[in-house]
């Protein structure tokens, strides 16, 4: 009995594990370098990053994957690193991650007055399709103050089965009712 759990334990110990950081400071230059060899030291790879610029900062998102010991390794280097830059850090571990399509990226604007619990009707409607959120701008226009316009725009990740010209009818049916113009354009 000993033998079998020391076995599962083993097991447990090779399994792969994965860990998403989120990254936050001021744009430096060589930053994502000593990031990724810090990942690179430890044994894990990095299997997606998101990085944007907002003024002086910027963000990085990424998700790593290794042994449960380089997992571990990580999780207490990681702050070392960004403590040296002044960065903040944050980390959760995860299981499961899905590699982005990338193929089918597509840009989505919405113009038209704003509305409570608009966003969510958008992002659940994505959800049913499997159709995935990658950004995400949304902007109030100056108008009167009962009539409060907006524009969204978001990009979205487009299943391969799914065609996009159903998608967009879908969408606009959705959104007509409430006075909403919407339209989906894909980025090649």
């Amino acid at each position: 009995m000993y033998v079998i759990a020391n076995l599962k334990a083993t097991n447990w110990l090779k399994m792969t594990q994965q860990l998403i950081i989120t990254i936050l400071g001021s744009d430096q230059f060589g930053v994502l370098s000593k990031l990724a060899d810090t990942v690179s030291e430890v044994g894990c790879n990095i299997l997606d990053s998101r990085q944007a610029v907002y003024g002086q900062d910027f963000s990085l998102t990424m998700i790593i994957e290794g042994s449960q010991s380089a997992i571990t390794q990580a999780e207490c280097l990681l702050p070392q690193t960004c403590q040296k830059h002044n960065l903040l850090s944050m980390m959760k571990r995860t299981t499961k991650h899905c590699k982005q399509n990338l193929e089918h990226l597509a840009d989505v604007i919405i113009n038209g007055e704003s509305t409570p619990g608009l966003i969510d009707q958008i992002t659940d409607f994505f959800e049913q399709h499997n159709i995935s959120v990658s950004a995400f701008r949304l902007k109030f226009l100056d108008t009167n103050e009962n009539d409060k316009q907006m524009k969204c725009k978001m990009v979205i990740s487009i299943p391969h089965e799914l065609e996009v010209d159903k998608i967009e009818h879908a969408l606009q049916a959705l959104l007509q009712p409430l006075n909403l113009e919407a339209s989906i354009k894909q980025n090649h």
